[in-house]
Parts: structure tokens; C-alpha cells; sequence
């Protein structure tokens, strides 16, 4: 059974830094892209960070590269989100998912795709 677990969201002031957690079971992670996502209250779904976990290639979208790092520790089957310069537009659910590794990092993110879905962590950043 493919499950997938995320921690690490919380509060924190516009500028701070929050690192997530995505921790997964069932799934052996060098056969799948890992990816992040996030979603606001009335706004869609958005792809922030994907990774491919073989080779490492990495995508973001443009409005958080140079603050988000995409990171994974083979030997925790786990996937970080490290998050730093929060603005209040980065607020949302995170939530991470795996989907086969046939899939560019660039198009599970631009796509929202997924094969197995984390239930999210909450993410606030409020002065």
C-alpha cells in the first residue's frame, strides 16, 4: 500500500522559512517523479516543485525559484520542500505526490499529475 505522508507546514511571518516533509511508503521512489503542490482557498491547484528521484533533475515554478529547494534522502524514502523568504502568496495546502518516472519533473508539475496523492499540510504566512 502507497502512502505518503507530509508534515512540516505551520505559521510563520512573511520572510520566514518552513521546511516540508514528505515521507513515503510502499513505493520504490528511483521509479517515480516526486512532486509538490500547492492550493489557496479559491484558487487551482498549482505544481511548485518536482523532482525526479533517479537523477536528481529538479523543476520549480518561477515565482519560487531561488526561494524553494527540492531535496530527497534516498535512505528515508523521503522528499523535503525547504521553504525560505515566504511571502503571504505562498500560503496554501501542500501536498506532495509521486507519479511514474516516465514523467518529466517539468511536466508532472505544469500538469498536476499525480498517481498517489498525500492528504497536505497547511502552510500559513500571516504578519
Amino acid at each position: 500500500q502507497v502512502q505518503l505522508v507530509e508534515s512540516g507546514g505551520g505559521v510563520v511571518q512573511p520572510g520566514g522559512s518552513l521546511r516540508l516533509s514528505c515521507d513515503t511508503s510502499g513505493v520504490d521512489l528511483d521509479w517515480y517523479t516526486i512532486g509538490w503542490f500547492r492550493q489557496a482557498p479559491g484558487k487551482e491547484r498549482e505544481g511548485v516543485s518536482c523532482i525526479d528521484h533517479r537523477d536528481g533533475t529538479t523543476y520549480y515554478i518561477d515565482s519560487v525559484k531561488g526561494r524553494f529547494t527540492i531535496s530527497k534522502d534516498n535512505t528515508k524514502n523521503t522528499v523535503y520542500l525547504q521553504m525560505s523568504g515566504l511571502r503571504p502568496e505562498d500560503a496554501g495546502v501542500y501536498r506532495c505526490a509521486v507519479r511514474d518516472r516516465t514523467t518529466t519533473p517539468q511536466r508532472m508539475c505544469n500538469n498536476i499529475w499525480g498517481d498517489y496523492w498525500g492528504q497536505g499540510t497547511q502552510v500559513t504566512v500571516s504578519s
